[in-house]
């Protein structure tokens, strides 16, 4: 199991975080996605995921990330 810290920018709201813990989510391997509103952190846990997929999942959500 890995666990990856990014940080995500452009997040403002509750659905903000939503979105983005849910496109993560769907990634396969991804076992758990916490976005933290106040600070754009986002943790993911799991098996077989690369930046790359965590990156475009942000994107695909509206917003940005950066490894942490």
């Amino acid at each position: 199991m890995t666990t990856r810290n990014y940080t995500v920018t452009g997040m403002t709201c509750g659905h903000c975080k939503a979105s983005v813990e849910k496109e993560v989510g769907a990634i396969d391997g991804v076992t758990a996605a916490e976005a933290t509103l106040s600070t754009g952190a986002l943790t993911v846990t799991g098996d077989n995921f690369t930046d790359q997929q965590v990156a475009e999942a942000v994107d695909e959500a509206g917003y940005t990330v950066t490894p942490a």
